[in-house]
């Protein structure tokens, strides 16, 4: 039986782990992912990699918690495992900060990370203008490192990569039997959606050792990140904005809320501003859509429209687009069902 062609478009951490998640769970297939852009030139680059939920409004919250945790497991299985430094993936604790109580004093996710607490009292006087807090322990992904290592497991597991930027998704056929679409914003023109939309991102990274734990406003807007090479400050959610060149007011304002959660920033070297784009989307996109024209039939998994949390279920999300992926090989291989596709 010849190998069923799976074509994934987009090489961010949602493309390369959709590709991985096939390659283990959808036997009988030769697998490409294309893309015009790779690490260290993807939106993924810029995250900050942080296990952290962004809550999805039109998705239930058992699923968001599946899909989280299942991301978690595979990470921490990776941070436990002589492979962390090569993956870039690390355990990192601290605190989530509100200035005043939330509505939601325990969020879905806190049985998923480690250690989920209440700040106590000594803990909150670090943070003056704030009332209520979280402490607990969760992965950092480090998507620079993360990516390419990423790139070489798919490698070593016979899928190949191709550097081409893809106009339409029809010119994949007939040279691939399906398509995993994973192009992000890309898909605005690849799967001509107008609900997704850029929500702009700026950061700095930069040097400062000494800062060990985490701390993260509760609005998600100011956070303090500290990875193995860096410390990541941020941020900015500016919708609709394509700009990627770094603005320096921004900048400051950044650099000026961080050092008013952790002051010892002011001692802080070698800044570097980075931007990204988040692919944001009113609701997440995993389905299936059989494509059609002119009598050809194309079956397309689009797997995208992760905004601000996309590292967080990037796994969980990634298995649920490979058993897309599977059910349509199978309606492949079914000759009754190849009418129906």
């Amino acid at each position: 039986m010849d190998p069923v062609r799976i074509a994934v478009v987009g090489a961010g951490v949602v493309g390369l782990s959709t590709a991985m998640c096939v390659s283990k769970l959808v036997p009988g297939c030769s697998i490409t992912v294309i893309s015009d852009k790779f690490t260290p030139d993807t939106t993924s680059d810029v995250a900050a990699g942080m296990l952290i939920p962004h809550v999805y409004a039109d998705t239930p919250i058992p699923k968001q918690k599946q899909w989280f945790r299942e991301t978690f497991d595979h990470l921490f299985a990776i941070a436990s495992s002589a492979e962390a430094e090569d993956a870039g993936v690390h355990l990192v604790s601290g605190w989530q900060i509100f200035r005043s109580v939330p509505m939601e004093e325990v969020p879905f996710w806190a049985d998923v990370v480690l250690g989920f607490r209440k700040m106590t009292e000594a803990e909150l006087k670090k943070f003056p203008q704030h009332v209520f807090g979280h402490a607990f322990t969760t992965l950092k992904c480090e998507s620079p490192t993360y990516l390419p290592w990423l790139e070489k497991r798919l490698k070593g597991s016979g899928v190949l990569i191709l550097t081409r930027r893809i106009g339409d998704l029809w010119e994949l056929h007939p040279s691939f039997d399906i398509v995993v679409n994973c192009s992000g914003l890309g898909s605005r023109q690849l799967a001509g959606d107008s609900k997704i939309f850029p929500v702009r991102g700026q950061v700095l990274r930069v040097q400062a050792p000494w800062v060990k734990h985490f701390i993260r406003d509760g609005s998600g807007l100011t956070y303090i990140y500290p990875g193995i090479s860096n410390v990541i400050l941020g941020g900015t959610r500016q919708k609709g904005d394509w700009n990627l060149s770094p603005d320096a007011e921004i900048s400051r304002d950044i650099f000026s809320r961080c050092c008013a959660l952790e002051p010892s920033l002011h001692g802080a070297c070698d800044i570097r501003e980075k931007v990204g784009l988040r692919p944001f989307r009113p609701g997440l996109r995993l389905q299936t859509e059989l494509l059609a024209q002119d009598g050809r039939r194309l079956p397309v998994v689009h797997h995208y429209g992760h905004g601000s949390g996309g590292i967080s279920v990037h796994w969980g999300t990634a298995l649920e687009a490979a058993s897309l992926v599977g059910e349509c090989v199978r309606a492949l291989r079914t000759p009754t069902s190849k009418s129906k596709l």
